[in-house]
């Protein structure tokens, strides 16, 4: 059965394409779910016009971003940490320390969002990214210093 992805699914294709796939993975889990159509011309239409709109909506959510991105690339955080023997930390950075300075300063970023493989455990600068956008991360420079 040939159908129409209105959404991206793993392993069939992206948005708008045109696939062939078994009746049964077609009537039992792609149409009922709605991440396709049946390809027929007016659905091909209808996905044509849908195509055109989600274009229009991430073009916005990319703007919306790179706007947001220039904001956050002025950003510069200092975090003032206790520091023992040998400048070892007690404690370390973490994303929801990072996200909580964001705040402080009015920017509004999901925690989930920031970066940050591993909390920073030493003393110095370091660059952190921040997931707005698949295509837009920007930098925050983050200093942590001895209090």
């Amino acid at each position: 059965m040939e159908i129409i992805l209105r959404e991206d699914v793993e392993h069939l294709g992206k948005v708008g394409e045109v696939v062939k796939v078994k009746d049964g993975y077609a009537r039992n889990y792609l149409l009922p779910k709605g991440l396709a159509y049946p390809a027929t011309e007016a659905n091909k239409k209808k996905i044509a016009y849908e195509g055109e709109r989600l274009a229009k909506q991430r073009a916005g959510e990319k703007s919306a971003a790179e706007t947001e991105a220039t904001k956050l690339a002025d950003v510069q955080l200092t975090f003032a940490v206790k520091v023992g023997e040998e400048e070892k930390l007690y404690g370390s950075v973490t994303a929801s320390d990072i996200q909580r300075k964001l705040e402080e300063l009015g920017i509004h970023v999901d925690k989930r969002k920031i970066d940050l493989h591993e909390p920073i455990r030493e003393l110095g600068d370091f660059q952190v990214g921040i997931k707005i956008h698949p295509e837009v991360r920007p930098q925050v420079r983050v200093t942590v210093v001895k209090e």
